[in-house]
């Protein structure tokens, strides 16, 4: 095992949890307004406005722009600042590769190495994911999206390299921002699938140590995402994969 100050302290701390510092409380809220969309993709990130609006110092913003490039989520502009790292179909079509390749195989040797342990937690994270995405009065986007983090993190506990836990935290993430256009070109389009069958398929494959069928079904499931957003862009191709929510200035 890996010691864990090989990794950034700030990937260490759960997101339940809350923030420790200035720091980490400012990287928190700018790494939710990039993933949501609400920062656009390729924004410039001027400290000066934006310290304001997250109420720390220029400093305090600095570092946790500075946090925010080991996620590949801001980009610096050498003496220029940083901006927001832009999307593109080729870009989710690389994480989407690569994601696949590292978590269907942390998969199969979770399940190889999972105990009762791993059983356990891995039944807790689907039932808490089902009860999000079976919620009365519709789906709350953020509660789905901590149990959907959970339940992908839940399948690959049993798995025991760091390194490629430490990888796939950043290429979740990245995915993330391109769920959260999915999701909105959804508003426009009929990008509809049944998550909650792709999650069920998932984990009953997982918990029956069906390694192959749960490997499948969990390629299946990351690969989805990159294919609705390449149909909707094939089928017009003025469709925009930035829409902003209302960018912070």
């Amino acid at each position: 095992m890996l010691p864990a100050d090989r990794f950034p302290a700030h990937r260490l701390s759960s997101d339940t949890q809350p923030p420790r510092t200035l720091v980490e409380r400012a990287y928190l809220a700018l790494r939710q307004d990039i993933v949501s969309g609400t920062l656009a993709p390729g924004a410039r990130l001027r400290v000066e406005h934006l310290k304001d609006h997250y109420e720390v110092g220029a400093g305090t913003l600095r570092e946790a722009l500075a946090l925010l490039l080991s996620d590949a989520l801001v980009v610096a502009e050498g003496q220029r600042g940083f901006r927001v790292t832009p999307i593109s179909l080729a870009d989710l079509e690389d994480i989407t590769a690569t994601r696949v390749m590292l978590e269907t195989d942390a998969l199969r040797q979770s399940i190889r190495h999972g105990d009762g342990g791993w059983d356990a937690q891995l039944r807790a994270a689907f039932e808490q994911l089902s009860l999000a995405e079976q919620r009365r009065g519709g789906l709350d986007p953020l509660e789905w999206e901590h149990a959907n983090k959970g339940f992908h993190e839940a399948l690959i506990a049993a798995h025991r390299s760091p390194w490629t836990k430490y990888l796939l935290s950043i290429l979740y993430r990245q995915a993330e921002r391109y769920r959260h256009v999915a999701i909105r070109l959804g508003a426009q389009a009929p990008l509809h699938r049944d998550v909650h069958r792709e999650h069920t398929d998932i984990f009953q494959a997982a918990i029956a140590r069906q390694e192959a069928r749960a490997a499948l079904a969990l390629e299946a499931h990351i690969q989805l995402t990159c294919d609705l957003l390449r149909q909707a862009v094939r089928d017009d191709p003025l469709t925009p994969l930035t829409l902003p929510q209302g960018q912070i200035a």
